[in-house]
């Protein structure tokens, strides 16, 4: 399939080529004790930004199943299920947890589990089938992987799942997915501060799509944070999680990466765009394979995210200038 800069190949079928990240519209979760999620949501504000992106032509919507123990995936389903045949559904599995008490358990990738998992999402969802199911638990070892692959081309033989992927930031941990005919999607960070050379690659070489979490680096290349200002404890990005790479233990932006954002803003936003909307041309202009998925919570939000359609990718020319004021390598 021939991609262009408004839509993508995505398994089977072309999708929008900017999907909408569902994470945060499901509410409080968490281990006990800590916050995995964006704060409280207004459900009707959810409801309202997801029916205003499909009415700006975003067809792609990513969420998972723990996502508010399965708020995210109620809400996604009652809002695409009039138009469920032009639009593309991933959600993920592997986090255990009981289904809206917002608490997470644990862990299971077992063939039992995925096949329980599967239904229940597909109950939440309102929908017959799953056109990307996503193991949300990436860092498993090669021989995990396969057995993992094996159960999940058995759900694609009942037709319950379209195609499967993988979320992991690492390559050597999409070997074990290689072989599964289904596979069809890698999920990965990436923006413009966070490069992943190496995934990229991996996903133009054996036709995956990128489905690029963080695009927009957890909010901070909004532009809307200033140094020393601090997230409230029921936001994930205020958790001190391991893998938060923007935002400090405290939920302070880092210095480094706002001091970075302003050495790119003008590049960002020539032409007319925002900066989230620079952001997301960054990633298009990155690699073909790309499809990044932003997060929102407002009307205005999903508004901003899908004006980045009608910008496309951002010129060679400032590609080419942001690596230079980045300190990377040029690109041949």
């Amino acid at each position: 399939m021939t991609a262009t800069p408004f839509t993508r190949p995505l398994g089977a079928a072309d999708t929008s080529a900017l999907g909408f990240g569902c994470w945060a519209i499901g509410g409080p979760f968490g281990p006990p004790g800590q916050s995995s999620g964006w704060g409280e949501v207004d459900d009707a504000q959810s409801v309202a930004a997801l029916r205003r992106a499909l009415e700006l032509g975003v067809t792609c919507f990513d969420t998972a199943d723990v996502y508010g123990t399965g708020h995210s995936e109620e809400i996604v389903g009652s809002v695409v299920a009039s138009d469920r045949d032009r639009v593309v559904i991933a959600t993920k599995f592997g986090n255990t947890f009981e289904e809206g008490t917002g608490l997470m358990t644990g862990q299971d990738v077992s063939a039992a589990y995925i096949r329980r998992a599967c239904t229940a999402s597909l109950r939440r969802l309102g929908t017959d089938r799953i056109d990307v199911y996503q193991c949300h638990v990436g860092e498993l070892e090669k021989g995990v992987a396969e057995e993992v692959v094996a159960a999940l081309e058995d759900l694609r033989g009942e037709g319950l799942i379209r195609g499967y992927g993988v979320s992991v930031d690492t390559t050597e941990h999409v070997e074990g997915w290689l072989g599964g005919p289904g596979t069809v999607s890698v999920q990965h960070r990436l923006n413009v501060l966070e490069d992943a050379p190496e995934m990229l690659a991996l996903c133009e070489q054996h036709g995956l799509a990128s489905l690029n979490r963080s695009p927009l680096a957890m909010g901070l290349l909004s532009g809307k944070f200033t140094p020393g200002e601090r997230l409230p404890d029921d936001d994930v990005r205020a958790s001190g999680a391991g893998w938060l790479t923007a935002f400090d233990a405290d939920g302070r932006p880092r210095a480094e990466w706002l001091d970075a954002l302003a050495a790119i803003r003008e590049c960002l936003t020539e032409g007319g765009r925002t900066l989230v909307q620079g952001a997301l041309g960054w990633i298009w202009a990155r690699s073909p394979a790309t499809i990044p998925i932003p997060g929102f919570k407002t009307v205005a939000q999903a508004e901003e995210n899908a004006g980045a359609l009608a910008h496309g990718p951002v010129p060679a020319d400032r590609m080419r200038e942001i690596d230079a004021l980045l300190g990377r390598a040029a690109r041949v």
